[in-house]
């Protein structure tokens, strides 16, 4: 425990002095009372939003995600303006990931999480374990756990709008990469999350790891994203 709270501590200092794309600000907002229902899924659906760099705050791409069949499973259609056609994301049932792209490589769980708080108000807490598989490298499986927690209601401006959404943080310490020489492995992001639109309006994380004679506080970075809401339907 004290090393995976010190591992969040480093993690959390080093990317608030490296972050040059500000982070993501809004006003506290009280809970909604009647607690917000979320948007259930229907076929033509679709989020674009553009992808920056924290490091830099330079654009990566802009990457519109479209709801192309809702059935048993709620299959998401993905494509970058500049990356081109990227993998599905699909849910089974709505909310609950089943193949997730958003980090790299594309993961297939064995058994579907959440994918949002199942419990949309402050204090939800809950630690989530699965096993994954690489599409392109079906050759064995992956540990993969991820801590959610939420924080806050926040009212929170994008180019899209603005939209009351609940912030949560999810926290990814110690999962297994299918890369064998990566010894130690961390992920962490920020999501505000808008029930309004069945999606998050921002999502911030990073990655980051370590291999064989690298000590944490020099470990590797993975990408630093963040993705912001541009337009939606």
């Amino acid at each position: 425990m004290l090393r995976k709270i010190y591992l969040l501590v480093i993690s959390s200092l080093l990317t608030a002095c490296i972050a040059t794309q500000p982070y993501p600000t809004g006003e506290l907002a009280s809970q909604p009372n009647p607690i917000p229902t979320v948007r259930p899924p229907q076929v033509g659906q679709e989020w674009v939003y553009r992808i920056y760099n924290v490091f830099n705050g330079e654009p990566v791409d802009t990457v519109t995600e479209k709801v192309v069949f809702v059935g048993k499973e709620v299959r998401i259609a993905r494509s970058g303006l500049k990356a081109g056609p990227l993998p599905d994301e699909i849910q089974s049932p709505w909310g609950y990931v089943l193949q997730d792209p958003h980090w790299n490589p594309t993961q297939q769980f064995q058994q579907a999480i959440p994918l949002w708080p199942i419990q949309l108000k402050v204090g939800f807490n809950e630690f989530y374990k699965t096993r994954y598989e690489v599409p392109a490298y079906s050759s064995g499986t992956y540990y993969w756990g991820i801590s959610m927690a939420t924080q806050n209601w926040e009212q929170i401006q994008t180019p899209a709008g603005k939209f009351l959404t609940l912030k949560y943080h999810n926290a990814i310490p110690y999962f297994q990469s299918n890369d064998i020489f990566r010894l130690g492995n961390l992920r962490e992001e920020d999501v505000w999350f808008s029930p309004e639109i069945g999606r998050w309006v921002i999502r911030r994380g990073f990655g980051r790891y370590i291999t064989s004679g690298v000590v944490w506080v020099n470990a590797y970075w993975e990408d630093f994203l963040q993705w912001e809401l541009i337009a939606w339907k």
